[in-house]
């Protein structure tokens, strides 16, 4: 399984046993919890252990902070994916039952993708793992969604990820000769050239304007939650910004009104 499989999915809260049937004896439907927004993974890139995912805005307009969703607590429920609504599913609680201190960990996707020697190889778009043990097997390394596209993608085995240093993925200097697959020019049989000079070429061309507009949101994202000084910090501190300039606008519409 793949983390894009996840983000921007729908999650709901599965209701106590007593209460998933209703007097008629019909399922009751499950409450939306949000929808997943980033995966999360140890720090050393092995495993990924649960989901950061965004509540609705309050009446549509106050915006909530992300809460951190433990893995194993999600299945399916009543054809949608859901969690098992206890406390033990859901942040801190959740990091105390799993044995993880969620200050270390990482969200690696989005993340800038650098090799021991300094050579940038894009960033981290996806991951593959075990969706029973969360086991990463596997990082997607892209220049871009157009450069993709036309290129294709690197996969490249975790053996590779060496750690995090200056807001980048730090990843053996042997990543910059795995080749690409799945863009238009490999099915071609264009696709041999490695991702160091392929990806840029790719990327020049393409991304210039489109893709790299839609694209910073979410690597800025991911870049600022990989800083050692602590994911839920760095939502913190995302949320207080995001609440202050909520009040702002509002205080302002109440002096103009």
């Amino acid at each position: 399984m793949r983390t894009k499989d996840f983000q921007g999915v729908k999650i709901y809260r599965i209701p106590p046993e007593a209460k998933r049937t209703r007097k008629d004896g019909t399922p009751r439907d499950p409450k939306r919890l949000g929808k997943v927004h980033f995966p999360v993974f140890t720090a050393d890139g092995r495993s990924v252990v649960g989901f950061m995912v965004s509540p609705p805005d309050v009446a549509g307009m106050i915006k909530q902070p992300d809460r951190f969703v433990a893995r194993d607590a999600v299945r399916v429920y009543e054809g949608v994916i859901a969690v098992d609504d206890a406390k033990g599913s859901y942040d801190a609680a959740a990091a105390k039952r799993l044995g993880i201190d969620l200050d270390t960990c990482i969200i690696w996707t989005g993340m800038d993708v650098v090799t021991v020697q300094g050579t940038k190889l894009g960033y981290c778009s996806d991951a593959a793992f075990n969706p029973k043990t969360g086991a990463v097997t596997s990082f997607t390394l892209t220049g871009g969604a157009a450069a993709a596209a036309l290129l294709g993608t690197v996969e490249m085995p975790v053996r590779y990820l060496k750690g995090y240093r200056d807001g980048a993925m730090i990843v053996d200097d042997e990543a910059a000769t795995l080749e690409l697959s799945g863009g238009a020019a490999a099915k071609a049989g264009e696709a041999s050239a490695k991702i160091g000079v392929k990806v840029k070429q790719g990327a020049k061309v393409l991304d210039e304007k489109g893709s790299v507009a839609v694209e910073k949101g979410s690597r800025a994202l991911g870049k600022q939650l990989g800083k050692t000084r602590g994911m839920f910090l760095a939502f913190k501190d995302e949320f207080k910004k995001a609440s202050g300039s909520a009040s702002s606008s509002s205080a302002k519409g109440k002096r103009s009104s």
